[in-house]
This record gives C-alpha cells, structure tokens and sequence, in this order.
C-alpha cells in the first residue's frame, strides 16, 4: 500500500537523479519504469538501456534532470551473467520460442574454453530474428511474428571479456560477459552453440553493470514499492552525473556557469585556461561543473564551450 501523503508527492514530482533498480523477470523493461513511476509519483522518468522480459537485473532508471543524461550511458559497457542450454535451437533464441533443431551433441569444458578467444574483442554478429532492429522500417519482431523471414545482416559488436563460471549439468553451462552497445547476449548463445557444433539458446540472463552502475547499487522493485518512508528512497538516489562518470569535467567559475545557464557560450581562449583545456579536444563534450555541482553538458568547439543541455541540479 502507498503510504505517501500530499505534501510527499508533491516532493517526489521534484527528484532527479538515478536509481538502480533490479527489475524482475517477467516484465517489460517499460513495465518496471511505469510501476515505479506511478509508486513515486514522478512525472519525467526514462531508462538506460532496455532488458528483455526473460531477464532480470540491472536497469538505470533516470528521474527528472537525469534524463537528459540518459543517451550518455548508452555508449558504456555492460556485464551480464547468463546460461546457455545446449542441444535445443528457439526461434527466439531464448526460451520462449518453438524449437527449431535439436541435437545429442554436448560440447565438452576444453571445448566451451577452446572457443572463447574467437568471440572475442571487435566480432560481426547477426542479431536475433526477433529484435527490436528495423528492416525497412518494420521491427524485426513484427515481421517474424507475422510468420515473416526479416533478413538481418552481420554488424560489428565490441565483447570485452567472457568467462566460462559452471558446467551446471550436461545441457546447461553458466558464464559471465562484459560487451559494447548493440550487442545481443541472445546471439551469442545461439553462436557459441553453432561453433560447438550443437544448437543452443540462452535460458537465463542477468545484467549486473551499466556504465557507471553496477549491481551493489541496486533496489528490487518489490523493495521498492513497499517503502512507506519517501526519505528511504534518497539511499538508494544517485546523483544526475553519475551517467556523466565517463566524460570529461570541467570547473566553472560562477561567472561562467550562469552564462551556460542562460544559453549563451563560454570562451576560454585565455592562457589561464590551458591547463584546464590541456586534455580536451574540439568536438569532446564536457560535464561543466561550478562548486562540484553539474550544471549543464556543454561542447568544447573552437576554444569555447557552448551548453547542450542545461542541467538543474
């Protein structure tokens, strides 16, 4: 039951930062962010970073300011622990589609190891026939469901590690991987299966890092719905640059800092200014900061910043 008087509503319609849920499996990743949309009476929410139904885990979810920062988590890496089970070919490539192929065949743990490098590092994978990836203009999904075939091309994908955990019984194996946008953890099973010479797809997933989020930082949702303290909340509240970890600071003067705020650029041609320019390059987009507080994302173009979007924190 939601205990939250007015007063506290209208409090919560002001937060902005992130939090870190742990969505279940079984919903949708708009489902989650809907369900603590409505729990904290939030008007402006948004998520990094879509998990599929069957998974569970880390989803970023942006309140307020924080989602004018929500593209910048999308370039991180993320990690995700997940099962394959070998011998059985989906249509989906997880669990919820028709089998395909089936086969006796088992790959062997020298065998699962021996194939890992190839995977490795900058791939060209095929995605999954049903994904969100359009062709022209229709979701692939939409075309397979309608009994279509949507002719998905090899694109290059970036896995930076991926570790063997458990052989957990004769059809199951458990690893962990950390990869790049884009990449579909959902294809991997299907092509570790193929290399093995075996169908596969994956039976679980759990993402445990987004970025500059990681799973220490998380809050079930269930957790989450039962708090009837509005003040609990701000435990779990990251700050809106949280997503900004990757990007470059810049210390402001106040001076300079109510410029930004006003739309207008900042010049930092002088020589005073080199040392705060000395890692930037033209085009970077920096976080401007005044007193350690972000206040607006801004591009360093011809020796001056220009604001991007302006951040009320």
């Amino acid at each position: 039951m939601n205990t939250m008087t007015t007063s506290d509503n209208a409090k919560a319609t002001r937060l902005s930062g992130w939090l870190v849920l742990d969505k279940p499996a079984g919903l949708t990743s708009t489902q989650a962010l809907n369900r603590v949309k409505a729990k904290l009476r939030v008007r402006k929410m948004g998520h990094g970073g879509t998990l599929d139904p069957l998974a569970s885990g880390l989803l970023p979810l942006a309140l307020g300011e924080a989602t004018k920062t929500v593209g910048y988590i999308m370039e991180g890496l993320k990690s995700y622990r997940f099962t394959v089970r070998w011998g059985i070919a989906r249509t989906t490539d997880d669990g919820e589609g028709e089998i395909t192929e089936e086969s006796a065949a088992r790959p062997s743990r020298e065998a699962i190891e021996a194939a890992i490098p190839q995977f490795l590092g900058e791939i060209q994978q095929t995605p999954p026939t049903y994904s969100a990836i359009k062709v022209d203009g229709r979701r692939a999904y939409d075309i397979a469901r309608e009994g279509g075939d949507p002719q998905l091309e090899p694109r290059p994908v970036h896995l930076e590690s991926l570790d063997l955990v458990s052989i957990d019984d004769r059809d199951h194996a458990t690893f962990v991987c950390t990869c790049g946008k884009g990449f579909y953890v959902r294809a991997l099973a299907r092509d570790l299966g193929e290399t093995l010479g075996t169908p596969a797809h994956l039976s679980a997933l759990r993402r445990t890092r987004v970025g500059a989020f990681d799973s220490e930082e998380m809050i079930p949702l269930d957790a989450l719905e039962a708090m009837d303290d509005p003040q609990a909340l701000q435990h779990y509240l990251l700050p809106v640059e949280t997503a900004l970890a990757d990007i470059p600071a810049l210390a402001l003067t106040e001076a300079e800092a109510n410029r930004l705020r006003s739309g207008q650029s900042v010049s930092l041609l002088k020589r005073a200014n080199l040392e705060r320019l000395r890692e930037l390059e033209n085009g970077d987009v920096v976080c401007a900061k005044v007193q350690g507080r972000a206040v607006a994302l801004a591009r360093f173009e011809a020796g001056a910043i220009r604001p991007v979007r302006i951040l009320h924190v």
